[in-house]
């Protein structure tokens, strides 16, 4: 039966040995050996200590190609060209399905052709050697991103092969990315990750482990994405992950996103053991980007400047290509330089908001709602709590593909453009709660002159890339400014 309980060492090695076979890459992995090999990293590649004694928020960009010559290239320019403090290896889709077969021939295809034919990089396959020699060709800490329901063999190789912060958890990387994957089986291999991660931790090797806050990157309102946060932190604790940073998706609107930065590092500090760092990170906006680079930048240019006035600890930057997909490697270095200026100007400046007390009380008191709800599902119990409350929809993620989530849960921007519901489901939220959300969203649709319908949702999902915050109808009405005493025009 699941439980939230630390696998036991014979547990853990038994389960290592078998996952090894899956490639032969796998059975040059050696734990004892592999601690070593981190100690010997010089103090500037360990993930944890660069990023948690930061005075500053570090950015990190998104980027992996299959090739390790191409690899080393790309992550130099990002650090030298772009100034990134972090970097990361993103994982090819093969590589995430398990599919180590394919992504060998997608990588021996690039080998032959010169060309990317993987969509990342395709660490199982390179091996623990090819992880070291990225690791050491690179003069920065390295993360693994992914996107894996089951990633015990990436973790097994990647960790081996020097790398400190791994991405990703059960829920983050399951409800988001697949549709089949059962959610205790899932929550069940992921243990294993975070007690590999709390073994090399025990043994003086801090790997730094991070939940996939955005989850479907599309209007998720934060007390979903910090509530699901709290439950990868909680189980990862228990497996004896001492360094956790927790993840925020942008949503636009600059006050609910400050509000709920906020929010995300008093929960994490109160739900999470007093030994365990809890530092946070704060994704640039995950939806649709206009297709003007003009445009793209001032997205990116409002993620810097929420950033500065927010502080996390880590942002994960955007480009200004993001609609065309893949961006250049200079397209991924200009992303970084705009959100650098962006919050070393604004940090300089005390800049005070409005509203945001309220916006992150109102924040704490959905996602209390929601840990108590799994909480009770499970009897106490976090693991079994969170697979019984996404089976009675009492927690949910708009969008979302997977069959463990209901998907009943949709959202819509009030007339501040903020992340309010529209539709509840089963969501276990206080009904003073829910009639807040109603309030605000009545007051749009009376700004706009509609019902509340949606269309409002599917016109909200659109609007940044249309290059506007709050999907209007045209002809619609907004107010000036979004102040109380601001006059109305005509939307664009």
């Amino acid at each position: 039966m699941l439980r939230d309980e630390r696998i036991p060492s014979d547990e853990l090695r038994r389960i290592d040995d078998r996952i090894r076979d899956d490639w032969p890459t796998g059975q040059a992995v050696d734990f004892q050996e592999a601690i070593a090999y981190h100690e010997s990293l010089p103090a500037h590649k360990r993930f944890a200590d660069v990023l948690e004694s930061a005075d500053r928020p570090l950015l990190q960009p998104r980027a992996g190609v299959p090739r390790i010559d191409d690899q080393v290239h790309l992550l130099r320019h990002l650090h030298e060209d772009g100034a990134a403090d972090l970097l990361p290896t993103t994982i090819d889709s093969y590589t995430r399905d398990n599919q180590y077969a394919k992504a060998e021939e997608g990588l021996e295809k690039a080998r032959e052709t010169d060309e990317d034919t993987l969509n990342g990089f395709p660490a199982v396959n390179h091996g623990v050697e090819g992880c070291r020699e990225l690791i050491e060709r690179v003069d920065a800490p390295i993360e693994v991103r992914h996107g894996t329901p089951d990633a015990r063999l990436l973790a097994a190789v990647t960790f081996a092969g020097g790398f400190q912060s791994f991405e990703g958890g059960p829920i983050s990387y399951n409800i988001p990315y697949t549709k089949e994957a059962g959610l205790a089986e899932t929550i069940e291999h992921w243990q294993y990750v975070d007690r590999l991660a709390g073994a090399y931790t025990e043994r003086g090797v801090t790997i730094n482990r991070e939940p996939f806050g955005p989850l479907t990157g599309t209007l998720v309102p934060p007390s979903i994405a910090i509530a699901i946060g709290l439950v990868e932190g909680k189980l990862a604790a228990t497996q004896g992950v001492k360094s956790l940073t927790l993840g925020y998706g942008q949503v636009g609107n600059v006050v609910q996103d400050v509000a709920a930065l906020r929010a995300l590092r008093k929960l994490g500090n109160e739900y999470l053991p007093d030994d365990v760092t809890v530092t946070t990170v704060f994704h640039e906006w995950m939806g649709g980007f206009p297709p003007d680079e003009a445009r793209a930048n001032g997205v990116i240019g409002l993620g810097g400047t929420t950033a500065a006035i927010a502080q996390p600890d880590k942002v994960i930057t955007k480009s200004p290509q993001e609609f065309q997909g893949v961006p250049t490697k200079e397209a991924n270095a200009a992303g970084l330089r705009t959100t650098r200026q962006l919050i070393d100007m604004v940090v300089e400046q005390d800049l005070v908001l409005d509203g945001v007390d309220e916006e992150q009380d109102l924040i704490e008191r959905e996602t209390w709602s929601l840990m108590e709800s799994i909480e009770e599902h499970g009897d106490g119990d976090v693991a079994r709590g969170t697979v019984e409350a996404f089976s009675t929809g009492a927690l949910d993620v708009p969008f979302a593909p997977s069959d463990a989530a209901d998907s009943a849960v949709l959202p819509a921007r009030d007339d501040d453009g903020r992340v309010r519901i529209f539709e509840w489901g089963n969501l276990a939220i206080e009904d003073d709660i829910k009639e807040i959300h109603a309030a605000r969203l009545d007051t749009r649709a009376e700004t706009e002159g509609r019902q509340q319908s949606f269309r409002m949702v599917a016109d909200d999902v659109d609007a940044i890339s249309d290059g506007k915050l709050i999907g209007r109808p045209t002809g619609g009405k907004r107010r000036n400014g979004g102040g109380p005493n601001g006059g109305e025009t005509r939307a664009d």
